[in-house]
């Protein structure tokens, strides 16, 4: 038997086992943070979250917490990720912290026998994923959740390359008033946003932004995307630094489809 393959009986224990811990309240577009102000400055990013507010204690507390350097995962004979994406109206906020495009219900991935229905997708720059310690130009979240509230997000990495029609017509619509949701008169499909083959890594982690609640299912496609230096540079000028550093693996296994 080779040890280097995992059965997909042992992912969906591993799957399962994630998702019956308490399952974490998911309010619309993603977990809100109470109101406390924090960023990626040194004053009041990352190293201090936790002591801004004593619900932001799991940022430092926590033992599987995101974004992580993806190293050594384990091969395993993963399901595929079944993307069921529709198109929805264009409706975006710049909340202080990044930019969010908010989406139409109707829209979800399946993995492993799971459904979660597609809620919102963000950008961070750079990257806060890292494989064998690189990380790319930009990266997107896309967030899920199921009926419980269990969240999964789906992390696309992007690298400089060909110029991106789908990122070019969300970058040029970006709210210039931050914390206003704006409903622009377009609609997006988020199928754009992904590579054509889809292998991937899972883990299990956590929110990347206070209250880094943990129990959140990773799905980190291996393979990249491509955007223009100029759409990256777009993205840039709003936000030159909004990624939290890699945080400890703490015995988590990272495990690899094929």
């Amino acid at each position: 038997m080779n040890m280097a393959r995992t059965s997909n009986l042992e992912f969906a224990v591993l799957l399962t086992g994630i998702l019956l811990i308490s399952p974490l309240v998911f309010f619309g577009q993603h977990e809100k943070a109470p109101a406390h102000s924090w960023d990626y400055s040194k004053a009041t990013g990352p190293k201090h979250w936790a002591e801004l507010s004593p619900e932001f204690a799991t940022c430092k507390l926590g033992h599987q917490q995101s974004p992580i350097d993806i190293r050594e995962a384990k091969k395993a004979d993963l399901p595929p990720i079944v993307f069921d994406y529709k198109a929805s109206p264009l409706r975006m906020i710049d909340n202080g912290h990044t930019v969010e495009v908010d989406y139409a219900s109707g829209s979800s991935i399946s993995v492993g026998g799971k459904t979660y229905q597609l809620v919102q997708f963000h950008f961070h720059h750079p990257s806060e994923e890292y494989i064998r310690g690189k990380r790319s130009e930009l990266e997107i979240h896309l967030v899920h959740s199921d009926a419980d509230g269990n969240k999964a997000v789906v992390a696309v990495l992007i690298n400089p390359g060909r110029s991106n029609d789908f990122l070019q017509s969300i970058f040029e619509h970006v709210p210039h008033q931050k914390e206003k949701e704006e409903s622009i008169d377009l609609t997006v499909d988020a199928t754009s946003l992904l590579p054509q083959e889809r292998p991937y890594y899972t883990f299990s982690g956590s929110l990347t932004t206070p209250p880094c609640s943990e129990h959140v299912t990773w799905f980190v496609l291996k393979n990249p995307v491509e955007a223009s230096v100029s759409q990256i540079k777009m993205f840039a000028k709003i936000y030159q630094n909004n990624a939290r550093p890699v945080q400890p693996l703490s015995g988590r296994t990272v495990l690899a489809s094929q």
